[in-house]
């Protein structure tokens, strides 16, 4: 927090993880933003690193649906104007809700208006509420809006209603429902990394593939084929993606590989890259013979450019 210049305003601040920056997230900040504008001061977002989990009880963190740099990039298309993170640390977990209200919201932000859904919790052992924000702000000179979300929900396939939900979210990825859970995201799920060199069987069969060395804690989807999208240098391309072990080959190491459909000439070792999923299309599979693997992969590809394509004329 040192970071804040020392003639910081007032500004409206929401606090949250905030993974994935899913619709109903979109909804909390969309109104800070809002208020902001309004107002006349900044619209920051409060958020952690690591996740509270992980320091609350060890082992425990949970995969995550976007890295940080990532929230603050969808987080930058909401309006927003600062994105604070905050070293989560077994001393900060100890801190006081109280204590949190002082040294963040006062002391450097300088809140005038604190946005936040009716479910927050803050301080030592979740013990601050939105009922005590609000009466602190009666103390500290700042208000307490807090945005309904019940009427807020994605429909999914079954029309059946899909709360918003980072924890459900992890679980449909989990599942390989990645239409699922980008109805609750509002955009494909995206897992990124640095492009290594595997074992080069895609490009020895025709079908070079980018494989991505994922970032810790990712949340990856099940093994299975999926129609999407490989992002590299602003520039998205349709592609086919392949998650598991190549089972065609007895491989063990499970890795996340993806084909810019029709693009063979491209050289991406190195570079950081991600990938968004659009549909799951099949389990992984081991044929009888590399014809039967190609002439599948073939068609692979095809649904794969015919998914993309009817996202795309949306």
């Amino acid at each position: 927090m040192e970071d804040i210049p020392q003639d910081w305003g007032r500004s409206v601040v929401t606090i949250g993880s905030y993974d994935g920056v899913h619709r109903g997230h979109q909804v909390i900040i969309g109104r800070a933003v809002e208020r902001a504008r309004e107002l006349g001061v900044p619209s920051v977002v409060v958020t952690f690193d690591p996740h509270p989990m992980e320091v609350v009880r060890p082992g425990s963190h949970p995969p995550l649906l976007a890295p940080h740099h990532r929230r603050a990039e969808l987080m930058a298309e909401l309006g927003v104007d600062a994105v604070l993170v905050l070293p989560f640390t077994a001393e900060f977990s100890k801190l006081p809700a109280a204590d949190f209200v002082v040294k963040v919201l006062v002391d450097k932000l300088h809140a005038k208006l604190v946005v936040e859904g009716p479910n927050f919790r803050f301080g030592h052992r979740a013990a601050g509420d939105v009922a005590l924000l609000e009466e602190l702000g009666g103390t500290y000179d700042y208000d307490v809006e807090v945005v309904e979300l019940e009427l807020a929900a994605a429909t999914g396939e079954d029309g059946d209603a899909l709360p918003f939900s980072s924890t459900l979210t992890r679980r449909l990825v989990a599942e390989g429902d990645v239409e699922g859970a980008m109805e609750i995201l509002g955009h494909p799920h995206r897992v990124e990394g640095v492009v290594v060199r595997g074992a080069q069987r895609g490009r020895e069969l025709g079908f070079p593939t980018a494989n991505l060395e994922t970032l810790p804690h990712t949340a990856i989807p099940a093994d299975g084929v999926y129609a999407g999208w490989l992002v590299v240098g602003g520039e998205s391309m349709p592609a086919a993606i392949s998650v598991g072990t190549n089972v065609q080959f007895d491989a063990t190491e499970r890795t996340v590989e993806a084909y810019a459909i029709d693009r063979v000439d491209l050289d991406l070792y190195g570079l950081h890259a991600a990938v968004d999923f659009l549909a799951y299309l099949r389990g992984m599979e081991k044929f009888d013979s590399i014809e039967a693997l190609l002439e599948r992969m073939a068609d692979d590809v095809k649904r794969a450019r015919e998914l993309v394509s009817a996202r795309e004329a949306r």
